[in-house]
């Protein structure tokens, strides 16, 4: 991962940017040297085809992603296009993150069993190295210092 080649992302939507979606751009874009390219575009809603077109677009965006993001929080509203989502994903051999509602404890729906990869916490550091662990098989090998002065 570098500029020249940075890292497909797809986060779901339901053609709308929601609290979820941008927190999770927040999260990566205050990450030191991660370099990802946004394939998800919310404000792209076809004016025509229905349902269908919603599906044909949302194939359309998630098709060059690495790795798809995958938010809960979409569940409650949007159900199927949700679903609809990660089932594509999965079909097309996609890796897929959940990530839980922000601030709330929530048991897991169950029709997204079996549908995603790995359940990542509201974490920068977390939310990062599972996405370079999805989409490009990079273990980070981070450890944390910690400084004390002793007396």
């Amino acid at each position: 991962m570098s500029q020249r080649d940075p890292i497909r992302v797809f986060v779901t939507h339901c053609f709308e940017e929601g609290d979820d979606y941008l927190r999770v751009f927040e999260y990566i874009e205050s990450a030191q040297n991660f370099y990802y390219k946004n394939c998800s575009a919310p404000e792209v809603r076809p004016p025509i085809g229905g349902q269908e077109g919603l599906r044909e677009e949302l194939r359309r965006q998630i098709a060059p992603a690495e790795v798809v993001i995958a938010l809960s929080s979409l569940y409650p509203q949007q159900q199927d296009l949700l679903v609809f989502q990660l089932n594509y994903a999965k079909a097309s051999d996609k890796p897929v993150l959940l990530l839980p509602h922000f601030g709330l404890e929530q048991p897991r729906a169950k029709p997204l069993n079996g549908l995603f990869d790995e359940t990542v916490s509201w974490d920068e550091r977390a939310l990062v190295d599972a996405v370079k662990r999805q989409a490009r098989h990079e273990d980070t090998t981070r450890w944390d210092t910690i400084e004390f002065k002793l007396d």
